[in-house]
């Protein structure tokens, strides 16, 4: 789906990545799930590029629904995956806490289980992994830069891309709760630390950008300042 010139997401409301394509190769941030592959050639397909054109792929964070098909993409095509050291284990199948779960309601939950199914819930670990150490520019499409957004868990990340004006948060935030349904930016479900979640978003709102990316939910077309004011509103109710 493309959302801009040189933008595309991949997925929809439930889970979702993007494509950062310029001159230079395309850059993938995040993988979803494993059978969101068919997806992703499909899309590159449609915007006339080979899968060989992806230079390399940023996850936001290490959790099963972001890892998606990204060892694929390293293991056939060479394609390097990048993710923050205090999330690499995770990346790689490690331990994560068991976080409590909150407000559900039946019909989200069940939408996102069927889409689970339909995508391959059964994660694809990762074997091999670029280490990104702290915040850092990365040599890649659209000139992402990683900035640490750590809440989530412990390696979460936002990744700016000016060239596109759009910044990808992965769970920083949500637009779309999975567990309940509810709309509009506010704080993700299954966060390690809900508060330092929230206090992380100081990091990413006096950026200047169109785009608020998450993983779940509809792509939000506005400031990073704005969204940061509507998740910590939701966040005090």
């Amino acid at each position: 789906m493309r959302l801009a010139p040189s933008l595309h997401r991949l997925g929809n409301d439930i889970v979702a990545s993007y494509l950062i394509s310029t001159p230079d190769g395309i850059t993938l941030v995040d993988a979803g799930l494993p059978g969101m592959y068919a997806d992703l050639t499909r899309e590159v397909d449609a915007i006339g590029r080979p899968l060989d054109d992806i230079r390399g792929v940023i996850l936001t964070h290490g959790d099963s629904d972001h890892v998606g098909f990204a060892e694929r993409l390293r293991r056939d095509h060479g394609v390097p995956v990048f993710v923050h050291a205090a999330d690499a284990d995770r990346a790689r199948g490690g331990d994560k806490p068991k976080n409590p779960v909150g407000p559900i309601r039946l019909g989200p939950l069940v939408s996102f289980a069927a889409f689970g199914l339909r995508k391959g819930m059964r994660p694809q670990w990762l074997t091999d992994v670029e280490v990104i150490d702290g915040d850092t520019t990365l040599h890649l499409p659209g000139t992402p830069r990683v900035i640490s957004m750590p809440g989530h868990s412990p390696g979460s990340i936002a990744v700016f891309s000016p060239e596109v004006r759009a910044v990808f948060v992965g769970d920083a935030l949500t637009t779309r709760h999975v567990l309940t349904g509810r709309t509009g930016p506010g704080p993700a479900p299954f966060t390690d630390d809900p508060a330092e979640a929230v206090a992380s978003l100081a990091h990413i709102a006096d950026l200047d950008a169109d785009w608020v990316l998450p993983g779940h939910g509809p792509a939000f077309r506005g400031s990073p300042a704005a969204a940061v004011s509507a998740v910590r509103q939701a966040a005090r109710a």
